[in-house]
C-alpha cells in the first residue's frame, strides 16, 4: 500500500499517476480544503505527528510513502524521514520544478534574515506573497511597518490573520489568472517577499512583474530535503520510481526510449570528459521539461574522449532493444557546433523523407534535440565554447535491425535512436488494455461524458490545445490498441469519443487494422494508391506513392487534394463505427507540424 502526503498541485499529480494503476492507496492532507477525486485512493484528513504516522503506516501495511506536500512543509518532511527510517520505508519526493537561482535577487534562508535585510535597508511598504502561514513569521516587521499580505480567499485565512492581529484591510485575496503587473503597479511596494515556490507557485510570474517595475525581490530559499528521499519532478519519473520500488502496483512497467538512453549516456560522457570523474548516473530533461535520472553502466576514458553506456530498460514493452547497451563517445573539437558521427549498430539514412539528411546517423529529431540541449547546458555551466562530437553506438544493433522495418525506410546498417516523449509506455499486452479500461473508468467517475483518445504525447499535446477546458483525465492514450479502446469506452458508458490520430496510424486503421503496432502491420502503398485514385488525386502524385518511405510524406504529396484526407478519415470512421453501439465518434487527423 502507498501513502501520499498531498494538498498541493503535486498531490493532484500523484493521484493522477497512481489512479492509472487501479490499485488502492491512501491520500493524506492536513485539512479538507482541497477538492480532489481519488478513483482508487482513500482520503485521510488531519495532521500526523511521528507517533501517529508510525501507527498509521504499521496498521495499514504502508510499503511506500510519496511526499507531495508543499516544499516549505519542513516539519512534515522531517517526520516522514524519521518514520521511513524507523520502519525501513522508501520515500519518493514529488518535487516542483524550479528555475535556476537568480543571484540578482535577495536570497534569505529564514524569515528573520529577511526582516533583518528589510530593516537594515530601511524598506517600508512590503508586499508579502509568502502565504497566510507566514504572517506570524513576519510579525516583527509588520508591527512596525506598512505591509500587505496576499492570501487565499478562505475563511481560515481570515481567521489566521485575525488571531495574529494583522489588519484585515491589508489582506489581499489571490484570484486565478490575476495580473501581477497590475497589482504591483497599483500598490508600488518598497519590496516584494516571496518563497522559492517553483512553477506551480507562479514564482517566475512574480519575479518578471517586479523586475518590470524595478521593485526589489526578497526570496526565501526552499528548505533542503532529507538525503534519503528519491526525488522526482514529474509524472513519468514518479511512475517509473513507484514501479521499481513497489513491483506489482502497476500491471505493467514503463521504461525509457533509446533516445533517452543516448541522451543520458552523452551527458554522462561529457560530464566525465570535463571533470575526469567516473559517472554512475545522469539526470536529463525530457521533452516535456521533466527531469529523470538514469543509471550509467560504464564509463571509460581515453586521452581525448569519454565513453559512457546506459542499458536500455523498456519496462514491459516488447522492444527488441531492451537490455542492450547504448554507448556515447564524446570528444571536444575545434569545429564549432555539435557533430553526430556514425557509430556501431546505429543505422545510416539512405533515403529522404525521414527528416534527417541522407548520410547522417539514424538519430531522430527529438533525441538530437535532447542531446544537443544537454551538451549546451553542460558547456555553459563550465564556461566553455568548444565544439563537441558525439558518436552513438549500440553493440549488436546491426543484427537487431533485421527484426525491424528500418531497411524498408532506407535505414541501413543498424537500428534507429528514437523516441518523442523519452518514455516507453507498455503498449503490449492484456494488462495494458486493462489499464486503458481503468483510465476510462477514472474519466467517467470524474463526470467526463466524453473522452479524447490519442496515440501518445505528441498527439495529446495537440489535442489539449484544441480542448483546453477538458480535465487531464479525459485524455487517454490508446497506443496501438484503437479497437480495444473504443470497445472499452462504449462498454463503460462514454457517450462521446474524439479520436486524434496521426497519419501513419490512420492509413493502417483505414485499411481495417484496429491494432496498428508495426509488428502486426506496415504501411500498404497499394491501399494508399487506391484511396488516392478514389479521391481523384493527380496521376503524377499517385505514381509517387510507390516511392514514399513514411506516411507523413502524404501531407506534402496530396497537399492540393484535401479530398484524399477526407476520404482517409471517412474510411477510418467506417472501420470504427461498428464497435460503438452507444457512443458517438469524431475523428481528427492530426497535422504533422503539431
Amino acid at each position: 500500500m502507498i501513502l501520499i502526503f498531498g494538498g498541493t498541485t503535486e498531490g493532484r499529480t500523484a493521484v493522477k499517476v497512481l489512479d492509472e494503476a487501479g490499485s488502492p492507496y491512501y491520500y493524506s492532507t492536513r485539512g479538507n480544503a482541497q477538492q480532489i477525486e481519488c478513483k482508487h485512493g482513500t482520503r485521510v484528513a488531519g495532521g500526523m505527528d511521528c507517533d501517529a504516522m508510525t501507527e498509521f503506516c504499521s496498521t495499514h501495511n504502508i510499503r511506500l510513502i510519496i511526499d507531495a506536500a508543499h516544499p516549505f512543509a519542513s516539519l512534515l518532511h522531517t517526520t516522514v524521514a524519521t518514520v521511513s527510517e524507523q520502519l525501513d520505508l522508501p520515500v519518493i519526493r514529488l518535487e516542483r520544478r524550479y528555475p535556476p537561482r537568480d543571484e540578482s535577487l535577495v536570497w534569505c534562508d529564514t524569515f528573520d534574515d529577511a526582516i533583518d535585510y528589510l530593516e537594515s535597508h530601511e524598506i517600508r511598504d512590503l508586499l508579502a506573497l509568502s502565504g497566510v502561514q507566514t504572517i506570524t513569521k513576519l510579525q516583527r516587521y509588520w508591527k512596525k511597518h506598512p505591509c500587505h499580505f496576499r492570501v487565499l480567499d478562505r475563511d481560515d485565512s481570515r481567521e489566521i490573520a485575525r488571531r495574529a492581529g494583522f489588519p484585515a484591510e491589508n489582506l489581499l485575496f489571490w484570484q486565478e489568472g490575476q495580473d501581477e503587473l497590475t497589482l504591483f503597479r497599483q500598490l508600488r511596494p518598497g519590496a516584494i517577499l516571496t518563497k522559492e515556490s517553483g512553477e506551480s507557485g507562479y514564482y517566475e510570474e512574480k519575479i518578471t512583474a517586479a523586475r518590470q517595475l524595478g521593485i526589489p525581490v526578497i526570496v526565501i530559499r526552499r528548505p533542503p530535503l532529507p538525503d534519503s528521499f528519491y526525488t522526482v519532478n514529474g509524472e513519468h519519473g514518479l511512475r517509473y520510481r513507484v514501479e521499481r520500488l513497489l513491483p506489482g502496483f502497476y500491471p505493467l512497467r514503463s521504461g525509457f526510449t533509446t533516445g533517452s538512453c543516448a541522451t543520458a549516456a552523452t551527458r554522462a560522457a561529457l560530464q566525465g570528459l570535463l571533470t575526469r570523474e567516473t559517472q554512475h548516473s545522469a539526470t536529463i530533461t525530457l521533452p516535456d521539461g521533466e527531469t529523470v535520472t538514469l543509471p550509467v553502466s560504464s564509463c571509460v576514458f581515453t586521452d581525448s574522449n569519454c565513453t559512457c553506456g546506459v542499458i536500455k530498460d523498456a519496462g514491459d514493452d516488447p522492444d527488441v532493444t531492451n537490455g542492450y547497451t547504448v554507448l556515447s563517445t564524446v570528444s571536444l573539437t575545434t569545429q564549432p557546433g555539435i557533430q553526430f558521427l556514425p557509430g556501431e549498430g546505429v543505422g545510416t539514412i539512405t533515403l529522404p523523407g525521414i527528416g534527417i539528411p541522407v548520410g547522417e546517423p539514424a538519430i531522430n529529431q527529438t533525441p538530437r534535440r535532447m542531446i544537443t540541449n544537454e551538451i549546451e547546458q553542460l558547456l555553459h555551466s563550465h564556461g566553455l565554447h568548444s565544439g563537441v562530437s558525439v558518436r552513438i553506438s549500440v553493440p549488436g544493433g546491426s543484427e537487431l535491425a533485421k527484426k525491424t522495418f528500418n531497411p524498408r525506410l532506407g535505414i541501413t546498417g543498424g537500428i534507429s535512436i528514437i523516441g518523442t516523449s523519452g518514455i516507453v509506455r507498455p503498449f503490449s499486452s492484456e494488462a495494458f488494455v486493462n489499464s486503458i479500461r481503468k483510465e476510462i473508468q477514472v474519466a467517467r467517475a470524474l463526470g467526463c461524458p466524453s473522452i479524447v483518445i490519442n496515440s501518445g504525447a505528441k498527439s495529446e499535446n495537440y489535442l489539449r490545445s484544441r480542448f483546453p477546458d477538458l480535465p487531464a483525465q479525459a485524455f487517454i492514450h490508446y497506443g496501438n490498441y484503437i479497437g480495444d479502446t473504443l470497445r472499452l469506452a462504449n462498454e463503460e458508458g462514454i457517450t462521446h469519443i474524439t479520436m486524434g490520430i496521426m497519419i501513419g496510424k490512420a492509413v493502417k486503421l483505414a485499411e481495417g487494422h484496429l491494432d496498428t503496432h508495426s509488428r502486426n502491420v506496415v504501411m500498404n502503398r497499394d491501399f494508399i494508391t487506391s484511396l488516392a485514385v478514389e479521391s481523384h488525386c493527380h496521376p503524377t502524385n499517385i505514381a509517387r506513392v510507390a516511392e514514399i518511405t513514411l506516411a507523413r510524406e502524404l501531407w506534402e504529396l496530396f497537399a492540393d487534394t484535401p479530398a484524399f484526407f477526407t476520404q482517409l478519415v471517412d474510411r477510418c470512421m467506417t472501420v470504427c463505427r461498428p464497435l460503438l453501439s452507444h457512443a458517438t465518434l469524431d475523428i481528427m487527423l492530426i497535422p504533422e507540424q503539431s
